[in-house]
C-alpha cells in the first residue's frame, strides 16, 4: 500500500484525486494535507515523513499582479523541497505543470522553474520525480472564472447569464477524471520522468463547446430531457454541466400529468440516449441506496406513496432533503459524486421508477456505498 499526500487536496484537481484514491483503500492510504502546513515547518515535515508519494498541486492560477503568482508558486516549491531535504525523504514527487510553460507569462514561468527545482532535488537526493505537463482541465466542481472556461460557461448558463467568447480558438482538453487516472498510473509505475506531457483527450473550438452547453441548458436544465451523448467527451461535458445549477432550488421537478376519466398519464423521461429503466416497491420505513456514482446519470421518479430523497456531496456535510409525493409525481436526478438514498416515509407502499444511462454491470458497477 502506498501512502499518498496531495498538496492542494481541497482544490479542483486535488479533491477529485483525493476522492478517487479513497475508492481504492486496499491500494492507497491518503495522508491528509492542510494549506497552513506551508507556514508550519514542523507540521509540514511530519506530513512529508509519512508520505511515499507527494502530488504537488498547490499553486496560484490567477491574481491581478502576475509577480504575485510567480513568487507564490516558486515559494511553495522551495518550501516543500526544504522539508524533503530536512526529512531526507526519498518520496516520489509528482508536480502538476502546465502547457502554459512555453508561453510568455509569469504563471507558465513559475511552473517551468518549479519543475526544474524538483528535478534538481531528485538528482541530488536520489528521490523520484515526475513532471506532468497538463492540458486544459475541465470537470465537475471547477471554479467559474478561475479553473476553466467550461466552468465559467456552465455557471453562467445555469444562473441567468450570457457567456461571452473572448477567443474562439481550438482548445486541447482533458476531463478531470481522465487526468486523475493518468496521475494514478504514474503513482503506480513510480518512474522518474522530468517532463511527461499528459495527452489531451479531445480538441474543440470554444464555440463548439458553448453550443453543446447551450443545448444542454434548453433540453435538460429547462425541460428535463437527457440529450444525445454520442462521445465520451459529450458524457463528461454533460456531467460537468449538471453540477452547476443550484440543486436544492431545482429539485424536485414535478411532472406534467395528463388526466382524463381513465386516470392519469405521465411522461417520466425523454431520452436522446438509451439506458436501463426499472421500478421498485418499498415498504414503509425502509431506505434504499446510500451510494454514489462517478459517471452514471440517474433519475428517481416517485409515482405512488411518500418519499424522502437525500443527497450529499461526498466530501461535504450538507444533506439536501427532497420530499416527494405520488399525488404530485416528481423526480430528482442524482449528480455524480453525490451519495444518495430514498426512504419510504408514508404509510403505504412506495412506487419508484429508476432510470440510469447504462445497464448494470457487476464487474464495473460504478456504485460506491456511503451513508448519506
Amino acid at each position: 500500500m502506498k501512502r499518498i499526500g496531495i498538496t492542494g487536496q481541497n482544490g479542483f484537481v486535488g479533491s477529485h484525486l483525493y476522492n478517487t484514491l479513497g475508492l481504492k483503500p486496499d491500494e492507497f492510504e491518503r495522508i491528509d494535507f492542510e494549506r497552513h502546513f506551508f507556514e508550519d515547518s514542523e507540521k509540514l515535515d511530519n506530513f512529508v515523513k509519512h508520505c511515499d508519494v507527494i502530488v504537488h498541486l498547490a499553486a496560484m492560477n490567477r491574481h491581478p499582479d502576475p509577480e504575485v503568482i510567480f513568487n507564490n508558486n516558486i515559494e511553495l516549491v522551495k518550501t516543500l523541497i526544504g522539508s524533503l531535504e530536512r526529512t531526507e525523504s526519498k518520496a516520489h514527487i509528482l508536480f502538476s505543470s502546465s502547457s502554459q510553460e512555453e508561453k510568455d507569462n509569469l504563471y507558465g514561468r513559475s511552473k517551468k522553474e518549479g519543475r526544474a527545482l524538483f528535478a534538481e532535488w531528485a538528482g541530488k537526493s536520489g528521490g523520484h520525480f515526475t513532471g506532468l505537463i497538463i492540458p486544459n482541465v475541465f470537470g465537475p466542481f471547477g471554479k467559474p472564472n478561475y479553473n476553466s472556461f467550461i466552468a465559467t460557461f456552465c455557471h453562467k448558463l445555469t444562473h441567468g447569464e450570457t457567456p461571452v467568447i473572448d477567443n474562439d480558438g481550438e482548445v486541447k482538453l482533458i476531463y478531470v477524471g481522465e487526468l486523475v487516472q493518468e496521475i494514478i498510473e504514474k503513482i503506480k509505475t513510480a518512474e522518474t520522468n522530468n517532463l511527461y506531457e499528459v495527452p489531451h483527450t479531445s480538441e474543440n473550438k470554444v464555440s463548439e463547446v458553448l453550443g453543446k452547453l447551450e443545448k444542454y441548458r434548453v433540453l435538460y436544465f429547462e425541460n428535463g430531457e437527457i440529450p444525445e451523448l454520442t462521445t465520451k467527451f459529450d458524457l463528461n461535458l454533460f456531467n460537468t454541466f449538471r453540477c452547476y445549477f443550484e440543486i436544492k432550488d431545482h429539485y424536485p421537478v414535478k411532472f406534467t400529468q395528463h388526466i382524463d376519466p381513465r386516470g392519469a398519464f405521465v411522461e417520466v423521461i425523454r431520452l436522446g440516449i438509451g439506458g436501463q429503466c426499472s421500478f421498485s416497491t418499498t415498504v414503509p420505513g425502509i431506505t434504499r441506496g446510500n451510494h454514489f456514482h462517478t459517471r452514471k446519470i440517474e433519475r428517481f421518479a416517485v409515482i405512488k406513496g411518500k418519499a424522502l430523497i437525500q443527497l450529499r456531496k461526498i466530501d461535504t456535510h450538507e444533506v439536501l432533503d427532497f420530499y416527494l409525493d405520488g399525488n404530485e409525481p416528481a423526480y430528482v436526478d442524482m449528480p455524480i459524486w453525490y451519495t444518495h438514498n430514498i426512504k419510504n416515509i408514508g404509510e403505504e407502499e412506495l412506487y419508484t421508477i429508476f432510470w440510469i444511462n447504462e445497464p448494470f454491470n457487476a464487474e464495473d458497477s460504478d456504485t460506491y456505498f456511503l451513508e448519506v
